[in-house]
């Protein structure tokens, strides 16, 4: 019997909480080097990411990498205004942070550090799993999904890209009409692109 959504979020959420402190810390520093030679990100001015939580992949050493190269990074802020949606503020070393209600720490709101989806290049996605078709399982809350939604995915678009564990990849997930795919999902070891599999020195 195929597990429900609610079982499968339960069940990848523990196997990474159990991922000991150096597999996480190698693990961020294995997504970093691979994205350092992503072509999406060789031209990228302002991208979108994420502070990890409950195990997830976290992207900081990448996040410090794109300082490095002149990338102003963005992360998502709860939408006070239009509930259920993200906002994306600029991220900095200085910012000035708060804890949103989910217990994550998001910059605090000022208009003038926002960035509009059109604005940014590429954003980067948290998820508890995903599959070989691109399907992308959330938290359950649905704002990546609402937020992606408004992405026409022209070329003047953010490429959206998913991060994750190797062990967060099932062979296929029950979906819903709601579910944004997404086009590319990048692990520590590999890269996921609709649907099909290679290793990161195939690209080279």
């Amino acid at each position: 019997m195929q597990k429900t959504r609610h079982q499968i979020r339960q069940d990848v959420r523990q196997l990474r909480r159990q991922l000991s402190h150096q597999q996480q810390h190698d693990y961020s520093h294995q997504l970093k080097q691979q994205l350092s030679q992503h072509p999406k990100l060789s031209n990228a001015k302002q991208v979108a990411l994420y502070l990890a939580n409950d195990g997830e992949l976290c992207p900081q050493p990448l996040i410090e990498w794109c300082w490095q190269q002149g990338i102003k990074t963005y992360l998502p802020v709860l939408d006070p205004i239009n509930e259920g949606h993200l906002l994306f503020l600029h991220y900095h070393a200085n910012s000035p942070m708060k804890t949103n209600k989910f217990g994550i720490a998001e910059p605090c709101l000022q208009s003038n550090q926002k960035a509009s989806i059109d604005q940014l290049d590429v954003i980067f996605t948290p998820l508890v799993a995903f599959d070989h078709f691109g399907n992308r399982l959330g938290m359950g809350g649905g704002f990546y999904d609402r937020t992606l939604a408004n992405v026409s995915h022209t070329d003047k678009s953010p490429y959206t890209i998913g991060l994750a564990h190797d062990l967060q990849c099932l062979p296929k997930l029950p979906i819903e009409a709601w579910d944004v795919p997404l086009p590319e999902v990048i692990t520590p070891s590999k890269i996921w692109s609709w649907g099909s599999v290679f290793k990161p020195e195939d690209t080279l």
